[in-house]
C-alpha cells in the first residue's frame, strides 16, 4: 500500500513542473499582449485566435448588466478606428490581482481592469489555449465596461 501512495505521490508531483511551467508561460503571454495593446501595436490581433469569443459585459446606470458578443472582425475594425484617439488620450489598461487557474485544457486569467481614464476597476476574464501550432492564443475575452455604446452596436 505504501508503495502505491508513493508511486501516486510521485506521478502527480511529476506534473507540477509542467503546470508551474505552463502558468509562466500564459502570464508571460498575458503580459506581452497587455503591452502591445497599450501600445497601440495593431499586431496585437495576433495574440487572438481566429474565431476569439470577444463579449463586452455592459453595467448599465441601473446596476444590471448585459452581455455583447461582437465578432472578431468588427471588435479589430472598430479597436483600429478608435486606436488614434484612444492613443492621443493616452489610454491604457492597467491588470490587477491577476489569477490564473486551468480551464480544461486551457488557462482562465481573471483579473481587474483598471482604465487609466477611470478611478474604478472592473472585472476581465481571459480564455488562452494553444492553438494547432502550438502558439498561446487568447481563445475568450469578456471584459465588464460601462460604456453603453456597446448597446447600441448590439
Amino acid at each position: 500500500m505504501k508503495k502505491i501512495l508513493c508511486l501516486l505521490l510521485l506521478l502527480f508531483c511529476g506534473n507540477l513542473p509542467s503546470f508551474a511551467d505552463e502558468t509562466k508561460e500564459v502570464k508571460e503571454f498575458f503580459n506581452s499582449y497587455v503591452s502591445a495593446a497599450n501600445n497601440y501595436d495593431m499586431n496585437y490581433f495576433n495574440y487572438y485566435s481566429d474565431n476569439a469569443k470577444i463579449v463586452r459585459i455592459v453595467e448599465k446606470p441601473d446596476g444590471t448588466t448585459q452581455a455583447v458578443n461582437i465578432p472578431l472582425e468588427r471588435y479589430k475594425s472598430e479597436a483600429k478606428k478608435s486606436s488614434k484617439l484612444a492613443k492621443i488620450k493616452k489610454y491604457k489598461n492597467k491588470y490587477l490581482n491577476i489569477k490564473i487557474s486551468k480551464h480544461g485544457t486551457d488557462y482562465k486569467i481573471s483579473a481587474d481592469r483598471m482604465p487609466s481614464t477611470s478611478d474604478y476597476k472592473i472585472p476581465a476574464e481571459f480564455i488562452i489555449g494553444k492553438d494547432i501550432n502550438g502558439d498561446w492564443k487568447i481563445k475568450e475575452e469578456a471584459l465588464n465596461t460601462r460604456v453603453q455604446l456597446f448597446l447600441n452596436r448590439s
